[in-house]
Order: structure tokens, then sequence, then C-alpha cells
């Protein structure tokens, strides 16, 4: 047994000691210790972004293509790579473990996304569909006992709530029934309710004695592979108490899916995923909420969560391998009658937790709720819903059909699988032009400063810039000749976009051919999914009227460039619209309105879901788009034109 001790890079919390075996790496001890190291490839090498310095002790393993000579020397190596062979102190720089607190995040708050956020919901009720969601705050007189009528208190409350709504029967909580005997002596048998009305069945979800000042409040909260948002609401008038939003705590187990999937498989690992997402990410977010509105968790009656497919069963603890086997059978579509306690989260233990529903093992709620919010199952016109993060999800039709598939883009949108790249936190690059060739690019750095790497949203603009300044060829072959172009020594051509001295780290800063070519290939699988779903019902892109953008890369994209490069289709600027988390306001619709939550039920079981996997053409709609921005000419005249 070795001591490993984990101190942090511009951190004031304390180093973490364990002991660990030497056949264990320094990523996967870190896991066990909870000690958060970024690894969007969830350790198995081909990454590099779980960089950590050995300052004592040895360890050994294999050196990396990720780490140069000098960094070697210096101590740098990969945790995943990386064996204690004595007692050792780690150091863990501060990009590697703050990751998730520095994301930055779609703010509910600014100007932008609370417009949108409201025009959504006016959008929503204009289509039809009711305000109303059966929530109540009944104030009662109850007979109070005597020895000629000792009707159990229980009994007393359900036949006054009866008589109060005009309901045939009444179905009081555990934690309601806890508290009765004393809030109705507590006014003389005068007592508020919380009650939720539901086909002629009234729910009592909370009582209290008559003078006390009683609130409901719902959580809405949207779990992202990537983030997690949140917002705390009235019940009743959807008024907005408190917002909050953070990294998801299971990034440290991969990017993807599919690695959270696998990892959730070991022993432990259920347990280990569905305590990251909540313990680590949505009770302190519910905790931070309740502090800043002034409420009480008891108050919380009501929890509307929104996810993808895989999200939704690590939250609820259920197993996910089946997901990514084929067929690819989910455990569930709808909710399955869960409550608060049952998960440990930071509300009332009886308030029901409900789950946008599923369509297929990579189309989830988040999806659903979504396409609630983009109003296109409302319109004649066929419109395109993309939510672009972790993952690739789409959706075309109106309001007679809808269409829907999932795409494996890889992590590349979120910097994965990108030398440079990293998510898009402080000091990473976001926006890039090139106004001369042969000059320095003009970047723009989230928080300011000098940059670390570069994200989604300024590889997007970088790719676009090179290609329309003849840098870079449709392939993704860099040309000779341009001052911030140069060669390795296996002839390997990069793009300097910033050099050492102009780095915050003091390292070069590039993107490599094969860094395009992954980036390519993320953004082939994206115009390529689009495609095949425009002709499983023998369309083409003439067809598309309106693109409705989501998701938070969307809020940085330059539309031009994502059209310059292929990634979205060719039609008037004009037409796309940026919605914003629409995950998340979908689901405050569902929380608040009875015909949005039936709509959303009714969006997802008359939803075709496509599996790619299954079509023969869509690998040829892939190989064509894996140049710029395609290899037909004719489906972008703008940028040929």
């Amino acid at each position: 047994m070795h001591k490993i001790t984990y101190i942090f890079e511009g951190q004031d919390t304390g180093p973490v000691v364990i002991e660990a075996n030497d056949d264990e790496n320094l990523l996967s001890i870190a896991r066990k210790a909870n000690v958060a190291i970024d690894a969007p490839c969830s350790g198995n090498g081909s990454c590099g972004k779980c960089k950590v310095k050995i300052l004592s002790g040895s360890a050994t393993g294999l050196k990396t293509r990720h780490i140069d000579d000098e960094s070697y020397a210096e101590g740098m190596r990969l945790a995943c790579s990386s064996y204690p062979a004595s007692d050792i102190t780690v150091l863990v720089p501060d990009i590697a473990r703050a990751y998730k607190s520095r994301m930055k995040i779609a703010d509910l708050s600014s100007k932008s996304e609370v417009e949108i956020f409201n025009n959504t919901w006016r959008e929503v009720l204009s289509a039809g569909l009711s305000f109303e969601n059966g929530y109540r705050i009944a104030e009662l007189s109850l007979s109070e006992p005597t020895f000629d009528d000792t009707m159990p208190d229980n009994e007393r409350l359900m036949r006054a709530v009866n008589a109060h709504f005009g309901t045939s029967q009444a179905i009081i909580s555990y934690h309601t029934l806890k508290k009765l005997p004393i809030a109705l002596r507590s006014d003389g048998f005068r007592a508020k309710a919380v009650v939720k009305l539901e086909n002629a069945v009234a729910h009592v979800l909370d009582i209290f004695p008559a003078s006390e000042k009683v609130r409901a409040y719902c959580a809405v909260i949207d779990i992202g592979t990537t983030t997690v948002s949140a917002i705390v609401s009235n019940v009743m008038t959807g008024r907005i108490y408190a917002k909050a939003s953070s990294g998801n705590g299971q990034i440290r187990y991969g990017a993807d899916v599919i690695n959270r999937i696998i990892e959730s498989s070991k022993a432990g690992g259920q347990k280990r995923l569905m305590d990251a997402v909540i313990e680590e990410t949505i009770n302190p977010l519910l905790v931070s909420m309740c502090q800043s509105a002034g409420i009480s968790a008891e108050s919380i009656y009501e929890i509307d969560i929104a996810g993808n497919t895989t999200m939704q069963h690590l939250f609820t603890g259920v197993y996910a391998d089946y997901l990514r086997q084929e067929p690819f059978v989910t455990a569930f579509f709808k909710d399955a009658n869960i409550k608060a306690g049952d998960l440990g989260l930071y509300a009332n233990a009886a308030a029901e937790v409900l789950l946008a529903p599923n369509v297929g093992s990579y189309v989830g709620g988040d999806i659903t709720a979504g396409t609630l919010a983009s109003m296109i199952w409302d319109k004649e016109e066929f419109s395109l819903f993309l939510d672009l993060g972790t993952n690739g999800e789409l959706v075309f039709g109106n309001r007679d059909f809808l269409l829907t598939c999932a795409c494996s883009a890889g992590p590349a949108f979120e910097g994965g699988e990108i030398s440079c790249g990293m998510r898009a936190t402080d000091g990473a690059i976001e926006k890039v032009a090139i106004p001369d060739p042969n000059g320095a690019p003009e970047l723009s750095v989230i928080g300011g400063g000098k940059p670390v790497g570069i994200c989604g949203s300024g590889i997007i603009d970088l790719i676009a810039e090179m290609f329309r300044r003849n840098i870079m060829s449709p392939k993704g072959r860099l040309h000779d000749g341009h001052s911030r172009v140069e060669r390795d020594s296996y002839g390997i051509g990069r793009y300097i976009l910033a050099s050492s001295s102009e780095s915050a780290e003091g390292k070069e800063i590039s993107i490599n051919e094969v860094d395009i070519d992954n980036f390519i290939r993320a953004k082939g699988a994206i115009f390529s999914a689009i495609r095949v779903m425009l002709n499983s019902v023998d369309m083409d892109m003439s067809y598309v009227s309106n693109v409705y953008v989501a998701g938070g890369i969307g809020s940085g994209i330059n539309m031009r460039n994502a059209i310059r490069i292929g990634l979205f289709p060719d039609i008037d600027l004009a037409n796309y619209h940026y919605i914003g988390n629409s995950s998340l306001s979908g689901t405050y619709c569902m929380a608040h309105s009875n015909e949005s939550r039936d709509k959303i039920f009714d969006i997802a079981e008359n939803m075709t879901y496509i599996e790619l996997s299954n079509i023969s053409s869509y690998m040829q709609e892939f190989v064509a788009a894996c140049f710029l921005p395609h290899t037909d000419e004719s489906l972008f005249p703008s940028v040929f034109g």
C-alpha cells in the first residue's frame, strides 16, 4: 500500500490523503477519494486532459503523446496512465479541478435569457394550453372533536377538504399525517392545507395552523450531460424566486454518456453516479436556491426533471447498461411514481418527482421538453430543432408529424478530442476572427486575460475562418506558406492560435490536422443526421423553413460560420433562432400547466424515433459531409456563390 497525497493548485482546501495499491492509477484513486480531475474520455488515455504533476515520490506508466519531453521532465503525467511506485504527492492543476465550478452556463438572469424564457412561456400559452396545474392552498374550518364526535383527525380533514373542493376523494400524505394532530389544534381546528387536485381527487400534501403564512414552490431542473440548471418558482403563480447552475458532478466519470454507463455498471458504480448528480450537484443547487429565496426545503412540493435518457436513468439509480446494448432498450420512458424522499433530494420528502418522457435510448426528456418550447409542433411550416451539447439530438416536422434522432458527434463540441480543446470555462477562447491570413487571429476569451485553450464555439469560428481565408483545404489540410502554420517532425500541420508568450500557461495553443479531422467528423455527424431524417420522408433542405437551436453551445455559435463549415443547413440567417435552454423552459411549462405536461407526453408518444445505425445510407451521408462544407456544393450556395 502507498500513501497518495493530492494537493490543489489555486485552492484553499487542504490536501486529500488516501492509501492505494500500486495496480490502481492516479485517476481511479482520485475518484475513490472524491477528488475531481477532469477526464472527458473517462481514463482511456485518448483526451489528455487529466494532467497532474508528481511533486514527490515516483510513479510508473508509459509516457504519452499528450505530454512533451520538457513537461514530463518536470513531473507532469496523465493521471489515468500513472501508477504509484511509492508514497507520492500529486499536484492537481487548477484547470483540471476547476472545470466544473467555472463552467460557462447560459444565465437565466441575463436579459437575453430572461426574454427567451418569458417568450417561450407566452408562446405556449398562446397555443391554447392553460395555466393550471391543480395546486391550491385551502383555508379550512373543521368541527372540533367532542365526546359525541370522535372522528379521527385524518377523516375530519378529508371530509373538510372534499367539502371545500367538491371532490369525491381526498388522499393525505404521510408527511401531512405526522403534522396533523398539532397543526389542527394550534388554531382551534382552523388550518391551511396545500392540495393538488387531480381527476376529482384532492391530494393533501401539507397542513399548517391557519395563522401561518403558507407558500408552495416547485423546483424545475435540467440535468444536462455537462451542466445542470435549475429554478425554484411559486407552484401556483409561476413567479421565479431563485435560479442556479453548475457543472454536472458526473463529468469526472467521462464527458459522454457511454463512458458514464460503463462506469455505472462497475461495482458500486450506480451509487457513485447517482451521488455525483444528486449529492454533489442537485442538492447543493437546491440548498443555494432555498437560501437565496428565503424559503424552506419543506415548501418544495414538486420537482420537475428533464434530461437525456441516460441522465434520467443515472439520476434515479436505475441500471442503465442496456441503453448502450442492442436493441437499445430503456428501463422506462415515463416517470415511475417517484418521491423526493426516495432519492434523498433536498425538498419535501413527499414531493412528487416528475420526469419529462423519453422517446428512445438516446432521445430523452430534455428533447421532448425542448420540442414543446420550440413550438414546432404547433406550426404549419416544417422546422428543424437542434440541441447541441455533449450529444446531438434533432427533431424535424410540424403539427402533422415529428421525426427525431440522435447522432454520436463525440465530445468535440465541448472541446474534447481536440489537443488544445477545453470546455467553456474561464480561459477558453470562445470567438475567433482572422482579419489577415498571415496576421495574428483576434481572440475572445471567457473571463478575459490570456487564453488557456479553445471551446466548441471558438473551434467553429476557427475552422470557418481558416477555410474562408484559404489557410485550410475542404478536407481539413493546412496550407503551407502562412505565418501561423507550422509542421512537426511527422509532417502534421498545426495552426498557432497563441504562442507560449501569448498563453496563460506559457505553452503554445494550436490546433492540428488531427484535431481538425476530429471536428469535421463531429460536424459531419450532425449534418448527415439531418439529411437522413429528411430523406426518410422524401424531403430535402428546401423544406426547412426555420431552424431552432438550443443548448449551451448554441448561445455562442456564430450561425454564419456554422453554415460555412457545413454544420447547419444553408438557409436564410433570419430563419435561425436561438431558443436558450429549451429543456428548462419546456419543463417549467410542464410544472405550471397540466395541459403543457399532457402535450409533452403527446409529443413523446407521437414522435417517430429513427435509429441511425439501422439506416444504411447514413454512412454514405456521413462520408459526404466530412468535407468543408460538403462534397455536394449545391447544398451550400451561399458558401460557394
